[in-house]
């Protein structure tokens, strides 16, 4: 990238100026713009070189750099620089509409590309990239695309504006930043401002920044801001599937729904045991069950029955290979795109009460302290007595009286046994602030309420941790190879420093030198009820590596687990159909599988998992604006989490809703303290900083880019 260069004037040759001088400034500036080509008459024009005594000393320099080797000359009478550049592979990370990042393995830096040496480069496209600027104290290296060696996508979702002679689709995509024109006969009949998804026919390539690929509309989705428009938009967007194909559905329709005697006498009969499922009022799919059953000696037997899903999806057949793809179910804000059609998600599978249905089970003998003395796991038969909500459940504890009262109170006494374990072990106690819409009959948000999570959840979360942690132990302990594991490793120092520099701005000190685990406990504790409760709880979780899913032996550093899997929810998570599999495999004694094929499955299966939360994510922000919308002017009371070169980012307290009050709309100049996370104003000197409490109103709800703009209340 060329540098810019402030001149009070157009500059002469002179006698001041040396031939070696001269020498040097063109030099200069072809090896900062190394690959690039300039005719003499570009150079002195660029370099603010006038006059005819200008360019007889210019072309003399010219020559003279081609005679020692420094440049070279091109057919057409242009130059370019000799100098040899680091050529990478990378993937680009496109930050806003004025530069990108290209990320690459090769290079101990992200090489800093403005949008004009992008070459038609989009956000997630693998390029090549060659360094055109080493990295200095303070900056990035800089560098410019070459080619495109892959593109990541060739669809998009966004609001088509249509004119009298061509129209354009405005990408919904924050990380694209370039309109897409359509040809009129290209449109499929949209109507102006509709939401529509877009293929990209023709891409920029080389040309001009300002060109915009060219595409064509597949499908239109409806009138931007109608609820059924966006949450289609969302799921075109991340790629999630809107239906079944007609033909799995049948399928699954035609699976047998008797259950024989011959395959309940292969299992272990449960039907007379106490048995009960703990649900979200609104769930459909039940896929875990508890039962109940006091021994005698002070010990109790628990077991934790997991639908069955392995028995009915078959492997290799259509709908497990729709399984595998989709990989987990989506949870977005009015809907939810399953993993399985519903006739086993909702029907065959779902462990509904009174009905006799097939699961996998964990099976623990256990004292009043906690203590395992004896654990079992293959397949079963249950008949559930009692569907619970988490509500009814919760008021059951609280109250000591109703269906099942001595039951649920001891296995919750065992669970907060079980969680006190785990929390001296090592556990770290994230408790995030989540949040539920109230909607209307159209989708509409009513209300924003946050979700609460009393020990009616907590004792399920403790039982199936339990399941999950026995069963990849017992693998372990058989040395079985290969299995599922679900890992999580130890949090980046580097991370971590900057997790407390940002919590020390609200006045919480944390020495991550020393047990992270207790240190960040204690900050939960101490946050608990506070404005930044909400802030710093979701920092820490991304302060902290992510889990995923692998055949590899690690830990889960969250839960303190020296083996952890995912056993419990098959009917939503493919990678538990195949810990199912594989834990029968072994219990009957299978032959040696293929690591190299589990590893593979682990890998799609994170990346969808990655996908479905950032998709949920997208309509849980969508709402949030939609929520906003209509509330401009009203004062609300916000909590600062971010500072950027743009703008300082605010979450209102009472809506858990994020915001941006640009600097543009600031009353002064301010200028951007990076080491420090502040801004400071220029004449006044007040400084806004992480955690500073402040008044907002919304200035502008954007649905169509799903953000929030605020200001200040002065």
């Amino acid at each position: 990238m060329g540098r810019k260069r402030k001149n009070s004037g157009k500059r002469k040759v002179s006698s001041k100026f040396r031939e070696d001088s001269l020498q040097k400034i063109i030099r200069s500036f072809l090896d900062e713009n190394a690959g690039k080509a300039y005719s003499e008459k570009q150079m002195m024009r660029k370099l603010g070189f006038q006059g005819l005594k200008s360019k007889k000393p210019f072309l003399t320099a010219l020559v003279q750099l081609e005679l020692d080797g420094s440049i070279k000359e091109l057919p057409g009478g242009k130059f370019t620089s000799n100098k040899k550049l680091q050529s990478l592979t990378g993937i680009v990370d496109y930050t806003n509409s004025r530069f990108g990042y290209v990320i690459t393995d090769q290079f101990d830096h992200d090489i800093w590309v403005s949008t004009r040496d992008m070459r038609g480069a989009l956000h997630g496209d693998e390029v090549e990239v060659v360094v055109t600027k080493a990295e200095e104290k303070y900056r990035r290296p800089e560098g410019r695309v070459q080619r495109v060696i892959k593109r990541t996508r060739s669809e998009f979702v966004g609001r088509i504006e249509i004119s009298d002679k061509f129209a354009f689709v405005i990408p919904d995509s924050k990380k694209m930043h370039q309109d897409i024109f359509v040809h009129l006969g290209k449109t499929k009949k949209a109507r102006h401002n509709d939401k529509v998804t877009v293929k990209i026919i023709e891409w920029p390539g080389s040309r001009m920044e300002s060109d915009s690929p060219v595409g064509e509309v597949m499908d239109v989705l409806g009138q931007a801001g109608e609820n059924d428009a966006e949450i289609n938009s969302i799921m075109a967007e991340f790629g999630l599937p809107f239906k079944f194909e007609p033909q799995l559905e049948d399928l699954a329709a035609a699976i047998p729904q008797e259950i024989t005697a011959t395959e309940i006498k292969k299992r272990r009969d449960f039907r007379d045991i106490t048995t009960f499922t703990i649900d979200p009022f609104d769930a459909k799919d039940f896929d875990d069950a508890l039962s109940y059953k006091d021994i005698g000696n002070g010990k109790i037997e628990v077991g934790i029955h997991i639908a069955d899903v392995s028995h009915y999806v078959i492997p290799g057949t259509e709908i497990d290979k729709e399984g595998y793809s989709r990989a987990t179910s989506v949870y977005l804000v009015d809907r939810t795109i399953p993993m399985l059609p519903e006739q086993l998600s909702n029907n065959l599978c779902s462990l509904r009460p009174e009905e006799e249905k097939l699961t996998f089970s964990a099976v623990f003998e256990i004292d009043e302290k906690g203590k395992v003395h004896k654990e079992w796991f293959g397949r079963t038969v249950i008949r559930s007595d009692r569907r619970f909500t988490y509500e009814e459940a919760q008021e059951v504890i609280e109250e000591g009286k109703g269906d099942f009262a001595q039951e649920i109170i001891k296995l919750n006494s065992l669970a907060k046994v079980l969680k006190e374990e785990r929390f001296i072990k090592g556990a770290i106690n994230f408790e995030t602030v989540e949040v539920k819409f109230k909607l209307d009959e159209k989708g509409k948000p009513l209300a924003v309420i946050p979700k609460v999570r009393k020990d009616a959840h907590k004792l399920i979360e403790e039982f199936m941790l339990l399941a999950n942690r026995s069963v990849a132990t017992y693998i372990c302990k058989q040395d079985k190879t290969p299995f599922i594991y679900r890992t999580h490793d130890r949090p980046d120092q580097e991370r971590l420093e900057n997790f407390a520099l940002f919590a020390g701005r609200f006045g919480h000190k944390i020495n991550i030198n020393s047990n992270v685990s207790h240190v960040m406990n204690d900050l939960m504790k101490d946050i608990q009820g506070k404005p930044e409760q909400n802030v710093l709880e979701s920092l820490a979780i991304r302060s902290m590596a992510k889990a995923k899913y692998t055949t590899e032996r690690d830990g889960h550093f969250g839960l303190a687990f020296e083996h952890y899997t995912h056993f419990t929810s098959p009917i939503r998570r493919y990678p538990d159909v195949m810990v199912h599999r594989l834990l029968q495999h072994y219990l009957n004694r299978g032959p040696q599988l293929k690591t190299e094929e589990y590893e593979e499955k682990c890998i799609h299966s994170s990346e969808m998992e990655k996908r479905a939360a950032e998709a949920e994510r997208a309509s849980i922000k969508y709402k949030q604006v939609e929520f906003m919308k209509g509330k401009e002017d009203i004062p609300y009371d916000g909590i600062v989490t971010g500072i950027t070169e743009w703008g300082v980012f605010v979450e209102i307290v009472e809506t858990k809703c994020e915001g941006m009050v640009r600097l543009s709309d600031m009353e002064g100049f301010y200028e951007f303290d990076e080491k420090n996370y502040r801004l400071i104003g220029n004449k006044n000197q007040q400084i806004i900083t992480l955690g500073d409490q402040v008044r907002v109103v919304v200035k502008l709800a954007d649905i169509d880019r799903r953000i929030i703009d605020l200001e200040f209340v002065e």
